[in-house]
């Protein structure tokens, strides 16, 4: 389902100077035992970012999941972009969340990043909804303008597409600024801020019970915090 999307993500990192990065081999491809799902992994350097991992999970018409995360260098305080996007065949349902991933809830800092995203929501009526978890806290590590959709084949083939492309170009305007703009932050206070969003996410991820059940759970602890939130191993007090 998301092998379009992938290969645009491709695509748009490789425009932006990106080169694809060595995964270890357990985490490049894994094929759970039964044969009946396969993840792959990809990690990227990008000129601005200090890291980009993206994976794609393919568990044939029982689920298809597409997942990006980009953490910008630490000297920048622009949101960490997040895709999570999860196709579901059999019952021809998506489940599709696209966000700036805020590091402060700051309405100063609110109003430097989301403007082109707050117009993206308005938009596409589509991913209008608003998100309610019991996972993780809306208010913490999601904007208010949270790209999210629960839809179905229509939503996934006619209308993903365009949000998508839409939403890679709105996040990489957020470059465009003037530098003075995205430094306001001090870089020791955006580092501890990846640290404490690496711990939150490693803690309440629910990915990592889908990846325990397909993969067991001593391969999915490992690549929860040794490819996916690494930074969750540092040993920082979180701030407060």
């Amino acid at each position: 389902m998301f092998d379009s999307l992938l290969n645009e993500l491709t695509e748009n990192i490789r425009d932006h100077g990106g080169n694809e990065l060595f995964v270890p081999n357990q985490f490049c491809e894994c094929i759970s035992k039964n044969g009946n799902c396969k993840i792959n992994s990809w990690l990227w350097d990008v000129p601005q970012f200090r890291r980009w991992r993206v994976t794609r999970l393919d568990a044939g018409d029982r689920l298809q999941v597409l997942n990006s995360v980009a953490y910008p260098q630490f000297e920048i305080d622009i949101p960490i972009m997040g895709i999570d996007l999860l196709w579901f065949e059999k019952t021809q349902k998506l489940v599709a969340i696209l966000d700036f991933q805020p590091l402060i809830q700051d309405q100063e800092y609110l109003e430097r990043y989301f403007v082109g995203l707050k117009q993206l929501k308005e938009y596409f009526i589509q991913f209008n909804s608003d998100i309610k978890n019991n996972i993780y806290d809306p208010s913490k590590y999601f904007s208010p303008w949270v790209l999210f959709c629960k839809g179905g084949s229509n939503e996934a083939t006619n209308i993903l597409p365009k949000v998508f492309s839409s939403f890679l170009n709105c996040y990489w305007a957020n470059f465009n600024l003037n530098q003075d703009l995205y430094k306001k932050v001090e870089s020791e206070r955006v580092r501890l801020l990846h640290i404490e969003y690496d711990k939150y996410s490693a803690e309440k991820d629910p990915a990592h019970g889908l990846f325990s059940g397909f993969f067991g759970k001593e391969w999915s602890e490992k690549y929860m915090k040794e490819f996916l939130f690494p930074l969750s191993l540092e040993e920082v007090n979180p701030l407060s």
